[in-house]
């Protein structure tokens, strides 16, 4: 499985939980690779299981980061995909040392392309923009 394949599996895992309470997560992550039309091998399922943990640690962290950045809008407001998006994104951005910058904002903006609605790929850009220095 490809790093873009890896990342869209963590970007639909990580999505349940803007739709599921905290206490069913360890459920739906068993019916995620149940229900995966692409079968997933034992290394590449921790491997996803890993990113969305060390992503959900972070949660609060990249709310408050995007909060803060993205200007007239708060991670409430934002579509659920976007947001979904947009903390993945960053996350890679300024924890995972072995993913360049410039790839975690193009493959958010492909997944943006291919989730999101028309504008999603523009705003997720714009956003994720604003944490290069």
């Amino acid at each position: 499985m490809s790093r873009r394949e890896l990342r869209e599996q963590v970007f639909k895992l990580l999505f349940r939980i803007e739709f599921n309470d905290e206490a069913e997560m360890p459920q739906q992550v068993q019916m995620f690779f149940e229900q995966e039309e692409k079968p997933v091998g034992e290394s590449e399922r921790e491997e996803i299981q890993d990113k969305y943990a060390r992503i959900l640690q972070k949660k609060e962290e990249l709310d408050k980061m995007l909060n803060e950045k993205a200007t007239g809008w708060n991670v409430s407001r934002m579509g659920k995909v976007d947001l979904t998006i947009l903390r993945l994104a960053l996350f890679e951005m300024l924890y995972d040392d072995k993913i360049p910058v410039s790839v975690a904002i193009n493959e958010a903006v492909e997944l943006a392309k291919r989730f999101g609605q028309t504008d999603s790929p523009g705003f997720v850009n714009g956003v994720l923009a604003k944490f290069v220095k």
